[in-house]
C-alpha cells in the first residue's frame, strides 16, 4: 500500500521528429522532474504522419536507455504506432499523462490535422490519458527551447494535477523568439497555398517538393493561436477527438428528408 501511495506519476513521451531530436531530449529532461518517464519514439523522422498506422509490415522496438526514472525505446513505426505499442506492450500501468514533442515547427491552425506530434496526442486522448502536444515555431535542429521550458513545465504540472475533460487534449505552440506569456486560444481558420515547387530532373521529367505558404483567413482576429504566436504568446488550444459538427446535425437531418 505504501508503495502505491508514493508511486510517481507515469509519463509517456513520443514525437514525430525521431528519438534523437533535440526537442524530445528537452521534453524528456523536463518531464523527469515530474515523474517516471517512458519514451517510445520513432527511430527516425515521421513528420506529417497525422494518425497513420503501419499496416504493411511488422513494427519493432528496441531499448535505447534505462536508468532510474527513465526508460527510452526507439520504434520503427509512426508516432501513433508508438503510443499503441507502448500501451499494449511496454508500460505496466496506465500513464498518468502523455506528452508529445517538442516538435520542431508549428502545429498551430490547420497543421494540427497533418501533425504526427498531434496524432500521437489524439491517440493518448482516445485511450483516456490526459495528453498534450508541444511545438515551437522553429524548424532548426538546434532550436532554442529555453524560454519555452518553464511554460511546458507549468502546463504539464497543471494537467497532471487536474486532468483534462473526456475527449479533450491540448495543442501547445510557442513562438521562436521572446515569449510574452500564455494565451488559451482557438484554432485559426486558414490553409496552405502554393504547396508544391515543380522542378525537372535530368531526363526532363517533372518532380515536386512540398512547400507552401500559410494563408490566414482571419488576420484581424485576436483570439486565435496564430494571433497569439505572432504576438509572442504561447498558444494553448483545447482540441477534441469528436469531429462531429454538432451544431449542424439538425440542419443536415433536414436536408436528408
Amino acid at each position: 500500500m505504501n508503495d502505491m501511495l508514493t508511486q510517481k506519476p507515469l509519463i509517456l513521451i513520443t514525437n514525430d521528429d525521431g528519438d534523437f531530436a533535440k526537442g524530445i531530449a528537452v521534453l524528456t529532461r523536463l518531464m523527469t522532474q515530474l515523474g517516471e518517464v517512458v519514451v517510445v519514439a520513432p527511430d527516425g523522422p515521421r513528420s506529417a504522419q497525422s494518425n497513420a498506422l503501419t499496416v504493411t509490415h511488422p513494427i519493432r522496438f528496441r531499448l535505447q536507455e534505462q536508468r532510474e526514472g527513465l526508460t527510452r525505446y526507439a520504434c520503427s513505426g509512426t508516432p501513433t504506432d508508438c503510443v499503441k505499442l507502448a500501451l499494449h506492450e511496454i508500460v505496466d500501468r496506465r500513464p498518468d499523462m502523455l506528452v508529445s514533442g517538442v516538435n520542431h515547427g508549428s502545429n498551430a491552425a490547420i497543421n494540427v490535422i497533418y501533425s504526427g506530434t498531434m496524432g500521437a496526442v489524439l491517440e493518448g486522448c482516445e485511450n483516456g490519458i490526459p495528453s498534450v502536444g508541444f511545438s515551437i515555431c522553429n524548424y532548426s535542429p538546434d532550436a532554442d527551447f529555453s524560454q519555452f521550458e518553464p511554460y511546458m513545465l507549468h502546463i504539464a504540472r497543471r494537467v497532471l494535477e487536474n486532468g483534462l475533460d473526456h475527449g479533450v487534449c491540448l495543442n501547445v505552440n510557442a513562438p521562436a523568439g521572446a515569449i510574452q506569456g500564455l494565451k488559451v486560444a482557438r484554432q485559426c481558420d486558414g490553409k496552405w497555398v502554393k504547396e508544391f515547387v515543380k522542378k525537372t530532373d535530368p531526363h526532363g521529367r517533372a518532380y515536386y517538393w512540398l512547400t507552401g505558404e500559410f494563408e490566414n483567413h482571419e488576420p484581424e482576429a485576436t483570439d486565435t493561436d496564430e494571433w497569439a504566436l505572432a504576438n509572442g504568446f504561447v498558444s494553448v488550444v483545447p482540441t477534441k477527438i469528436d469531429l462531429t459538427a454538432h451544431e449542424t446535425l439538425a440542419k443536415v437531418a433536414g436536408l436528408m428528408r
